[in-house]
């Protein structure tokens, strides 16, 4: 009975990881002319660090000609709804 209860415990705790969703707020810009956007990204579970995301996050930007400033926070989905608006057009587009 005790073994099949610490399975399931340690099935479930090993599942959470999995389905977690982790996402980034940052800044970047663009030069000539200088442009500005703060925006909120989702980066791969293992790089739910600032400075993990900001690794992730800087060669996608770089590929549409923006360069990555900061990352402010790393965050669950939770977070999403409040950071939609301020990040408009750039939520979830890189």
């Amino acid at each position: 009975m005790i073994r099949t209860i610490l399975a399931a415990a340690l099935t479930f705790a090993l599942a959470l990881p999995a389905g977690a969703e982790c996402y980034a707020d940052y800044k970047a810009k663009k030069d000539d002319p200088l442009q500005l956007h703060y925006g909120v990204a989702q980066v791969a579970d293992g790089n739910c660090s600032p400075g993990a995301a900001a690794g992730e996050l800087a060669p996608r930007l770089a590929s549409a000609g923006w360069t990555l400033l900061n990352v402010l926070s790393t965050f669950g989905s939770d977070g999403l709804g409040e950071r939609k608006a301020s990040a408009g057009d750039y939520f979830l587009r890189y």
